[in-house]
């Protein structure tokens, strides 16, 4: 069992450790929570690994991006299964609801559009960077990737949404 130092970090960092949860789940709530509650159950029973680092924001976020990738494998062969089964079930309607900030609803919705067009690297590399305020080297540590490595993906991210967003029509 973990000390109440991981459930405190875990406290303090809960917000940030939510929206990164949405992020990894393409936004997707229900399974962002699931996801979020797997994770801090490894992390407070002692079965995510620290491997000789401090409990900090950016292990948290690790432990969370590998429970969602674990995640979505469960759910793609869940879902190839029961392939049949899911070809029968009927569209839902997933358009926003109207509210009195439309435009920002559109921007917004807009916005995740077009980083859904980038790579799934790239995507959650400027998530971490721009919504969860780190650097390129604590993204890094979040996604197991080299900093030089971080820094290309974040470069090249930054010119293909740029270009996304001077071609796409508003």
């Amino acid at each position: 069992m973990m000390s109440t130092q991981a459930q405190s970090a875990l406290e303090q960092h809960h917000p940030s450790c939510f929206t990164w949860a949405l992020a990894c789940c393409r936004w997707n709530r229900d399974e962002a929570q699931e996801v979020l509650q797997i994770a801090y159950l490894r992390i407070l029973e002692g079965r995510a690994s620290l491997n000789g680092t401090e409990i900090s924001r950016p292990w948290i976020f690790g432990v969370i991006r590998r429970t969602a990738l674990e995640h979505k494998r469960r759910r793609v062969v869940r879902t190839l299964a029961l392939e049949r089964w899911w070809r029968r079930q009927p569209e839902t309607d997933l358009s926003p609801s109207p509210s009195p900030d439309t435009g920002d609803l559109e921007a917004r919705h807009r916005l995740r559009g077009l980083l859904a067009r980038l790579s799934t690297r790239q995507r959650e590399l400027l998530h971490l960077v721009f919504y969860q305020d780190m650097t390129i080297e604590q993204a890094s540590e979040v996604l197991g990737i080299s900093l030089g490595t971080a820094r290309v993906h974040y470069e090249r991210a930054k010119t293909r949404l740029r270009r996304l967003l001077t071609q796409e029509p508003r």
